[in-house]
């Protein structure tokens, strides 16, 4: 279990306790956390679920893999900290997890 703090473009905060083994976006999704549409249900296909990652966190999540890479092609003001939540696997390592959302998945 790792508490993760989702922030909403607006500032609303949404700290969620996630069960490990989950991702950051089904965290998300399943805690009703608005602004994570994850379209494809996890599959590393839509880009939906989009986050920025706190850069202190960033060495933590992992690398992004060469879909992950491609898929970001698709997501809306990319920067160097931005994951797919979708490929975020939680772990107690990540536990005080932040990570910011777009302000569109579109």
């Amino acid at each position: 279990m790792a508490k993760i703090t989702y922030i909403e473009h607006d500032g609303t905060e949404h700290a969620l306790d996630v069960k490990s083994g989950l991702t950051v976006m089904e965290g998300a999704v399943k805690n009703n956390v608005p602004g994570i549409d994850a379209d494809c249900g996890g599959a590393c296909a839509c880009a939906t679920c989009h986050v920025y990652v706190d850069p202190v966190w960033l060495d933590k999540t992992g690398d992004k893999s060469a879909m992950e890479e491609s898929m970001l092609d698709f997501a809306e003001n990319v920067e160097p900290n931005s994951r797919l939540s979708c490929q975020i696997k939680v772990s107690d390592a990540l536990d005080g997890l932040v990570v910011r959302l777009p302000e569109s998945q579109h």
